[in-house]
């Protein structure tokens, strides 16, 4: 079983010190809007990935009129306790341990605790840009893959740094060519291994969406879901020979595999241009139960649940099915937020397993 049994705030966000237990594992947590549901799934989110699920500076998530934030858990782990602090110091550094061990880096610490969220803003992943759904694959591939997240960080350096070449060229309207190839070598070296990566995993991913879409959709729509990619037609090497003149001129790089996409149709047509409501939402959740699942069969037991306000994206009858699902089927724990008190104990009680409630 894996589960946090208990956390601590610190100064975080909302909560000036406040600790909560965790016995079983279906968690309800009711309150009115800004009574800080969110801010508690957070808090476990942050344990899991050392950052915060919404993007934004650490700094913001201290509460307001002081300095810095502490976040202590303690989760269960195929029989063994195990103790995560997350503390933003009042200088602005951030320093994470597990088990008393301090982290050199932080990206050693993905996917040890695997952890999916599900919250209202989430569905920009199916109506917002490209950034959106491979900040999804990135986020779900480093759960799986250490040296895919090494990968993908020297990647963006190295992207930043070409970047800046690109500018400085472009005020001296002149450029250093050695070290322009050598930035170039790395960039390829780094974005090639991505490329492949993301090419392999998404062709067995993607069809598993397609799965739950049906699944929960009761229908497949005639939906379509395709890796896109500027290397699936041409070498990354002559993508960025070719375009050198436009990158010097636009003074960014614009080719490569932060351009890369999951184009999404709907009966031949862009699904976001055409998709209903529940069509978007059941996209949405077919996405993240996708990336439940995979994860549950890669690490061996079913990661962290956190359902954010979604009683109001999915109808009644939708909804009872999911926690069917996550609640039951899969033994994952589960933490769910509404407003509504009585809605909650009333989707627990038909499901007919053992229940924490929690009001803020």
């Amino acid at each position: 079983m894996f589960a946090c049994r208990q956390i601590t705030l610190t100064q975080f966000r909302n909560y000036s010190f406040e600790s909560f237990r965790f016995n079983e594992n279906i968690i309800g947590i009711y309150g009115r809007n800004g009574s800080g549901k969110t801010n508690l799934l957070d808090a476990v989110y942050y344990l899991c990935f050392t950052k915060s699920s919404f993007n934004r500076p650490d700094a913001q998530s201290v509460k307001d009129g002081f300095a810095g934030f502490r976040i202590d858990g303690r989760f269960e782990k195929a029989g063994e306790n195990h103790k995560l602090v997350c503390i933003l110091r009042e200088n602005n550094r951030k320093e994470f341990s597990a088990d008393e061990e301090s982290y050199t880096k932080f990206s050693e610490h993905i996917g040890k605790f695997p952890c999916i969220m599900i919250a209202p803003d989430d569905v920009a992943l199916i109506t917002e840009g490209s950034e959106e759904r491979r900040k999804f694959i990135d986020t779900l591939l480093s759960q799986l893959q250490h040296d895919y997240l090494e990968q993908l960080i020297a990647y963006n350096k190295i992207l930043q740094q070409r970047n800046s070449f690109l500018k400085f060229a472009a005020e001296r309207n002149s450029y250093d060519e050695s070290l322009l190839e050598i930035l170039n070598n790395q960039l390829l070296e780094k974005g090639s291994f991505i490329y492949e990566r993301r090419q392999k995993f998404l062709s067995r991913f993607l069809p598993q969406v397609l799965q739950q879409y049906i699944s929960i959709a009761d229908n497949d729509d005639k939906l379509s879901l395709e890796y896109e990619s500027q290397l699936n037609n041409n070498p990354f090497e002559v993508l960025l020979q070719q375009n050198l003149q436009r990158d010097l001129y636009l003074q960014r790089t614009g080719t490569g595999i932060h351009k890369d996409d999951i184009a999404m149709g709907l009966q031949q047509t862009v699904f976001k241009s055409i998709a209903s409501q529940g069509q978007r939402k059941s996209l949405l959740f077919a996405f993240k139960l996708a990336a439940f699942e995979t994860l549950k069969e890669n690490k061996g037991f079913p990661p962290v649940l956190l359902l954010d306000d979604v009683f109001e994206k999915l109808d009644e009858n939708r909804m009872q099915n999911l926690l069917e699902y996550v609640c039951v089927q899969s033994g994952a724990q589960v933490f769910i937020t509404d407003t509504h008190k009585g809605r909650l104990q009333q989707s627990f009680v038909k499901i007919g397993k053992g229940y924490d409630l929690i009001g803020l």
